[in-house]
């Protein structure tokens, strides 16, 4: 869930690829009698439930002095003797400060699968996952996986350390608030925070999303929250740190948006990252167009499903960012106008994985614009109604097999390659001539 404009162009692996999931929808194991603790080896535990409870009795003191904005209550569940980790701590609770949280919570999974901190006395790994969702934007808490050591002192525990690999060995997302000071600004239609920047420039980024938001119910026409949360940390790195992932494969990417399909209804709280590199070198119409993109994302997030195409997902995204701007074809795909003028038109619709970074920018440009002109060419043909209609009859399909097939059947009554010889005469007469 990316966006592009002006060149900047974004993948949109935050659907399937778990790389770019901020909000882990994952179901979460809330009983507590089972789990106990483990050796110092971190392998199989023998402990009881009540270690576990009182585990999970300490993470639940921690939450509520969080929320309740009490710091020394905050401290008391970090170990005493482990300053390093107190001093961070006391750092994550002040960059929070200004952070609308509606609500804060730690649910202990389980007890072992990884090796606990070194140190001293009886010490157990804990995998813990964070609930978190911001008062008046989030419908539903963001989720993300922590893992702790916990350590016990004169018959109290205390959390020592929190290991920085996610559950698969890979570096593990980090939080906006992990990274320093959060600033927030709040606009009309959107909640921007940051970290590192310049208040004014935050401003600007707000009145852009709120400008966005009206944009997108305009083309989307659906339920939906109505509302934006962008995040904008300091750096290209800090944005990699945020998606867990190598800074460099983000390099150009003007925006993400994080989240997973919704479908049947559920809509996961969503976070538009902004790249403060690739997004300051953009012209206002260009900025205007990928908060846009994204904002999309967000609101056609309970509609999208694994079985939705990313030609559609992307393409409409991108068409409801361009929408109104003026610009003409030629100007918007001027990639994929090359490729027509030089005979190399594709002949099928862009492929999921044409959407990845490997391929270079020019076939990621080319997927992008791909996937805008099918879009546009339905809404000019068809109209913007049925162009809606088609991204939730995609969304709904059960299968991804031959779901875009059965879903252009339905809603326009022409098969995939119908469709798809349609799309590359469209792109002949709007772009010029194809052999």
């Amino acid at each position: 869930m990316a966006g592009r404009a002006g060149g900047v162009s974004g993948v949109s692996g935050a659907r399937r690829r778990a790389v770019l999931c901020l909000a882990l929808v994952l179901a979460l194991l809330c009983g507590t009698a089972a789990l106990a603790g483990c050796g110092r080896t971190g392998g199989p535990s023998t402990g009881s439930g009540t270690t576990g409870l009182a585990i999970q009795r300490m993470l639940d003191r921690r939450a509520d002095a969080l929320l309740d904005r009490d710091a020394e209550g905050f401290l008391a569940a970090a170990d005493p003797r482990a300053t390093g980790y107190r001093d961070e701590q006391l750092r994550v609770f002040r960059n929070l400060a200004d952070v609308p949280l509606g609500g804060w919570q730690y649910r202990l999974v389980r007890t072992g699968g990884f090796e606990p901190a070194a140190g001293e006395g009886r010490r157990i790994a804990a995998e813990v996952r964070l609930r978190y969702r911001l008062e008046g934007y989030d419908t539903t808490p963001v989720e993300s996986v922590q893992r702790l050591t916990v350590t016990q002192r004169d018959g109290r525990w205390y959390v020592a350390a929190e290991d920085p690999r996610s559950p698969d060995g890979t570096v593990a997302a980090r939080q906006l608030w992990d990274q320093g000071e959060v600033a927030v600004v709040r606009g009309s239609r959107s909640l921007v925070l940051g970290t590192g920047q310049d208040v004014r420039r935050l401003r600007e980024i707000a009145r852009t999303a709120d400008r966005a938001v009206p944009a997108v119910d305009d083309a989307w026409r659906g339920r939906w929250a109505g509302r934006v949360v962008v995040f904008v940390p300091g750096s290209l790195k800090g944005m990699g740190e945020l998606l867990g992932a190598p800074a460099a494969g983000y390099r150009g990417i003007a925006a993400v948006t994080t989240g997973e399909a919704g479908g049947a209804g559920r809509v996961p709280a969503d976070r538009v990252i902004v790249n403060p590199e690739a997004y300051g070198v953009l012209g206002e119409t260009g900025r205007r167009v990928v908060l846009t993109h994204e904002t999309a994302h967000v609101a056609t997030r309970a509609a999208t499903s694994s079985a939705t195409p990313l030609w559609l997902s992307e393409g409409f995204a991108d068409w409801a960012g361009y929408r109104g701007t003026g610009r003409t074809a030629r100007e918007i795909a001027s990639e994929l106008s090359r490729e027509a003028a030089a005979g190399r038109l594709p002949r099928e619709l862009p492929r999921d994985a044409d959407f990845g970074f490997g391929g270079g920018g020019n076939r990621l440009a080319v997927a992008y614009e791909g996937g805008w002109l099918a879009c546009r060419m339905v809404a000019d043909r068809w109209g913007e109604a049925r162009l809606r209609q088609l991204y939730r009859a995609a969304g709904a399909q059960e299968a991804r097999d031959g779901a875009a097939d059965r879903a252009l059947r339905e809603v326009l009554g022409v098969g995939l390659g119908e469709f798809t010889a349609r799309w590359r005469a469209y792109a002949a007469e709007q772009l010029g001539s194809v052999s």
